[in-house]
């Protein structure tokens, strides 16, 4: 399933399912379910009550009241204000990792031996479609990076590596839009990856039965149609498992947190010279089995 956070007045914000051709969005609580925000949703929903939402998206549009054509909805993001700072992996993917020391001009041996986590900070996620801040009084280096993202469903603390999936909820795109220069000029990445507006996220919420595991996923990045990164999840450093149990060893993981899987190759900065985003430009991440999230910058 794919879930939503929508509108089709923009007065009143819904959650929503899109059915079996992802034509149309249903509305839950045509389905007698009412959560106030997919952060709840995430937090209290039932087996039931999902196996009610499958049972429902698989019905013909005029079967349910509210159904609206998907042109007809504005998407925003599925979590619009995350209760916790986005989990990240930095360097994720080896040819990233190239391209990273590349740019920095640092020696690379090729050795990836413990994953590098940081955080970044959102007060508000940015909705499909709509604007990334360039910060242009203080942004030389604007750059864009295509992210598979994963939702915790279930509380874990110390799991095990093969019970992770048993506590992921679904997955959807991230943009982790990042400014180069604040990025190296503090020597550490959370003011240069956190500035308002850096966070798009969309366009929807693929439930995690919805994919094989672990998910093998085509990933890009498309600037004004220009193809920039092109590469698979399979190839993660890292991988979700080892994430998940790494990480819950630690710290409780609560649901609706988020992960970000880290960026493959083809990011701005990993071009000679580098292709920075600049006021006007599109960006499109595109993750296979999730969609496509597209955001000007402006």
């Amino acid at each position: 399933m794919k879930f939503v956070t929508y509108q089709v007045d923009r007065f009143n914000t819904l959650l929503g399912v899109l059915n079996a051709d992802e034509t149309w969005v249903y509305p839950l609580k045509s389905f007698e379910i009412d959560y106030p925000s997919m952060q709840q949703l995430i937090e209290e929903i039932s087996e039931g009550e999902l196996q009610r939402i499958a049972y429902g998206a698989s019905q013909q549009p005029e079967q349910v009241r509210g159904a609206a054509p998907l042109s007809d909805a504005r998407l925003l993001a599925p979590i619009p204000n995350p209760k916790q700072d986005v989990i990240c992996l930095g360097i994720n993917y080896m040819a990233h990792a190239e391209e990273s020391a590349r740019y920095k001009k640092e020696a690379f041996n090729g050795e990836r031996p413990y994953a590098i986590y940081f955080s970044k900070r959102v007060n508000e996620a940015v909705n499909p479609g709509e604007g990334i801040q360039s910060h242009a009084d203080i942004v030389d280096s604007l750059d864009y990076e295509a992210e598979l993202a994963v939702i915790i469903g279930k509380e874990a603390k110390n799991v095990p590596e093969e019970q992770a999936l048993d506590h992921i909820f679904g997955y959807t795109i991230i943009n982790d839009v990042s400014a180069r220069n604040i990025q190296n000029r503090h020597k550490q990445w959370y003011f240069g990856k956190s500035l308002d507006g850096f966070l798009p996220m969309g366009p929807c919420i693929t439930t995690a039965d919805a994919l094989p595991y672990p998910p093998k996923l085509s990933i890009q990045s498309k600037v004004n149609g220009e193809l920039r990164q092109n590469s698979n999840t399979e190839l993660l450093i890292f991988d979700i498992s080892y994430v998940i149990s790494e990480l819950s060893k630690g710290m409780t993981l609560r649901p609706g947190t988020i992960i970000s899987m880290g960026t493959p190759a083809g990011v701005g900065m990993g071009f000679d010279p580098p292709k920075f985003l600049k006021a006007g430009d599109v960006v499109e991440c595109i993750v296979e089995g999730i969609g496509v999230l597209s955001n000007p910058v402006v």
